[in-house]
């Protein structure tokens, strides 16, 4: 498959670096030469310097032959006449633009991205996936990362393992037998910055990050049964009015009445704007980092605050400031990979990362065959990945513990005519079935494989 990348920045390096590593055909497009350069030199892509909406800079990068086009950079009219310029000039048939500006995804001006208009195949907003992202941790207290898969019923929970976890130091095969009616599969940990897939024998240690699915009902029995009973947050102060921080407010003024909310926006103008844009949010105008600001939205007595300014070191102190006031926890918006191994022992309860998610994004989209959605954990560790089972696949027919998968997979849950089933080394895939399977980096493209229909099938 060859693809262009349009702007090299943290999502489109990290693009490419993912697809770079499965074999593919890529070419990265910056007008930054030194970006290119360094791009260049530490991955396996093509590099070329240019406005990659430019017909003859695309044509330098091989855009007659493309199969795909993903446009990243920071400016969305670059983003969106790239896809008009592929599509027109050069035929590429799938463009993936990063559209950031709310006034061009307003449902009002949908007809703009309709056929024989702006020919966008998919649409990316880091800012309402950001909030998504958030709301979804919201509702899961004690879990760094909540995803509903399977139209909502498995749920991939990311949870951090502490000396209070009941379960520490159990062989994993033991779990079964401890909660027998609890469908739930533990797919991958995270320990000492490397990443493992689990076998049965494998025992938990304080400070792992978990990853497990889990049956959409027993969400709440799950965090249970790694020590996190919280209760969903009540008061929640969101400090940063933005793009992420006003989308987020509007989720949950929709989604959770029971919530009350506060945020807090520096600059003057922008949090008159979002009182405006919002209908039962408290706005006050100051930083998060002065104390009587935090005292004035009493962050003390606040179940969570989240921190999504467009500045990391505001996140992370106010953050801080925040839980050394009383607020009991912190989810914050972090950029810099830099400060990843850090948040933990700050004492960050979950981190967002805009990159991680809007790679996630794209690679839903990048994904061949029956699959319908990709979630991506721990920075480069692996996917977690939905997808339709084809009678032409070797997983259908077969029990799993002879279907010879390779050992960094795990097909974590099933989903049969509307029902979850946590799969054992008996089960037996059927066609049609809906798999969720988690595949460490180096195995994705053989996942991806199984997944794809076979000429003969036809």
């Amino acid at each position: 498959m060859k693809v262009i990348v349009c702007g090299a920045g943290q999502v489109g390096f990290n693009i490419a670096r993912y697809l770079a590593a499965e074999d593919a055909d890529i070419t990265l497009i910056d007008t930054d030469a030194d970006i290119i350069q360094k791009a260049t030199d530490t991955i396996d892509v093509q590099g070329v310097v240019g406005h990659a909406s430019h017909p003859d800079v695309l044509s330098r990068a091989g855009a007659s032959k493309a199969d795909m086009l993903i446009a990243v950079t920071h400016f969305d009219e670059v983003n969106m006449i790239a896809c008009q310029v592929a599509r027109s000039l050069f035929d590429v048939p799938t463009k993936i633009a990063r559209v950031r500006s709310q006034s061009y995804l307003d449902p009002l001006w949908s007809d703009l991205y309709a056929s024989g208009h702006l020919p966008i195949d998919v649409i990316i907003s880091p800012e309402v996936e950001v909030a998504q992202a958030v709301a979804r941790r919201l509702a899961v207290p004690g879990a760094f990362d909540a995803v509903a898969m399977a139209d909502g019923k498995v749920t991939l929970i990311g949870v951090r393992c502490t000396a209070e976890t009941p379960i520490l130091e159990t062989p994993l095969w033991q779990l079964t037998e401890l909660f027998p009616d609890l469908s739930l599969t533990i797919v991958g940990i995270w320990r000492s910055n490397q990443g493992l897939v689990p076998h049965d024998d494998e025992r938990l240690f304080a400070g792992d990050d978990v990853y497990f699915l889990c049956d959409g009902a027993h969400v709440a029995r799950a965090m249970a049964a790694f020590g996190h009973e919280e209760q969903l947050a009540r008061r929640v102060v969101i400090l940063g009015g933005g793009n992420i921080g006003l989308y987020l407010a509007k989720t949950v003024e929709r989604d959770a009445p029971h919530v009350s909310l506060k945020l807090v926006e520096l600059d003057k103008a922008r949090a008159a704007y979002v009182a405006q844009n919002l209908e039962r949010t408290v706005v006050i105008n100051g930083s998060a980092l002065d104390q009587e600001i935090l005292e004035e939205v009493m962050v003390e007595t606040a179940e969570t605050v989240v921190a999504v300014t467009d500045d990391d070191e505001t996140n992370i102190l106010a953050s801080l400031l925040a839980k050394r006031q009383g607020c009991q926890r912190a989810v914050t918006l972090i950029n810099k990979t830099t400060y990843g191994p850090l948040t933990g022992t700050l004492g960050i309860d979950a981190v967002v990362s805009p990159r991680a998610i809007t790679v996630s994004k794209i690679l839903q989209h990048v994904r061949r065959g029956r699959i319908r959605s990709v979630h991506s954990i721990s920075e480069g560790f692996g996917e977690v990945i939905e997808a339709e089972a084809l009678e032409t696949s070797s997983l259908v027919g077969v029990p799993l513990r002879d279907s010879r998968l390779p050992d960094d997979v795990k097909v974590g849950a099933l989903v049969r005519q509307g029902k979850v089933i946590m799969p054992r080394g008996d089960t037996v895939i059927r066609a049609g079935d809906l798999i969720i399977i988690f595949a460490a980096t180096g195995a994705v493209k053989k996942i991806e494989k199984l997944f794809t229909v076979k000429l003969e099938f036809f």
